[in-house]
């Protein structure tokens, strides 16, 4: 069953796209993540423009992110305070990632940006991932303290910064830069890849900002929620790359794959779910690496490697 796209100006097979959003959905409410770090390239893998993709897959993010959002506060794993300071530096970030992107497109260099950007980014926090969660889940078998356990005379360098918050639910008292830097680069990277941003959020909530995993899943989720629904705005209205037929079907299976997705991750401990996440990520990366060195079947083609637009 095929349907006809109108942005990506492209036939699409409706059941393929299906699958793919409820699959997105699935590991939205997994991980806590949005889940666009993996939709993007498999829409573009899947011969979407990159544009259209990155535009697409946001809006596809603020559904799963609701839904998984709504899972999570209901087994009070939500921060809300943190979520709001997070959601701050994020709006700031989004605006300027999608003026960037504007400029990208207008040099001609947007595919491939985006390309090394997932490389760059999902290779390095993958890897630091795999590492930490491989380590903790080694430590729980041998039943060794887990590294990340916070005592009460535990300090770094982010309880000597000013502007100091207390946020009641993750136990924390910290400043809000760390928080508001977080959600700002979270946003402007959004913006750019087309991803909510969870696969770097969510380790850094979890490594240097020390709050719990699962009120980290929680938290993310609810500040990914306003900044990828603020992006697709910016998107449709800036750059013309939302395509709403491809994302009513992205978001319809999304929904329902998150739910189960966050039913699934509450029978899993903290460290499994982040050497999940962490392997998950390093697939990504290497896909999209191998598309940027392998050699293209036509040698003449103007288009990236990625499966950019001419």
């Amino acid at each position: 069953m095929h349907i006809y796209l109108p942005i990506a100006e492209m036939p699409a097979n409706v059941l393929l796209f299906l699958g793919m959003g409820s699959a997105v959905g699935f590991l939205s409410g997994l991980f806590g993540v949005g889940g666009g770090f993996l939709l993007t390239p498999l829409l573009i893998f899947s011969g979407i423009p990159t544009p259209v993709a990155v535009g697409t897959a946001a809006a596809q993010i603020v559904a799963s992110s609701v839904s998984g959002a709504i899972a999570q506060w209901q087994r009070n794993n939500v921060d809300i305070k943190m979520g709001l300071v997070l959601l701050a530096g994020g709006i700031v970030g989004s605006v300027i990632g999608v003026q960037m992107v504007r400029i990208l497109r207008l040099a001609g260099q947007f595919d491939l940006f985006v390309a090394l950007a997932y490389v760059t980014f999902l290779g390095v926090i993958g890897t630091l991932m795999l590492i930490e969660a491989a380590g903790a889940i080694q430590r729980a078998r041998t039943q060794q303290p887990l590294s990340l356990a916070r005592s009460s005379g535990q300090h770094n360098w982010i309880h000597r910064l000013p502007f100091k918050m207390r946020f009641h639910r993750s136990k924390l008292y910290i400043s809000a830069i760390p928080p508001l830097a977080i959600g700002a680069f979270v946003g402007f990277l959004g913006a750019i890849i087309g991803a909510g941003g969870g696969f770097i959020m969510v380790p850094a909530m979890i490594y240097l900002l020390r709050m719990p995993t699962n009120v980290v899943i929680g938290t993310s989720l609810f500040q990914i929620v306003f900044v990828a629904a603020l992006t697709t705005v910016m998107h449709a209205t800036e750059n013309y790359s939302v395509d709403v037929v491809l994302a009513l079907i992205l978001i319809v299976s999304g929904v329902i794959g998150a739910q189960y997705g966050a039913a699934a991750g509450a029978r899993l401990k903290g460290e499994q779910l982040r050497f999940l996440l962490a392997a998950l990520v390093l697939l990504v990366c290497i896909r999209i690496g191998w598309d940027l060195v392998a050699t293209p079947e036509d040698l003449y083609s103007i288009t990236t490697s990625f499966g950019g637009t001419p």
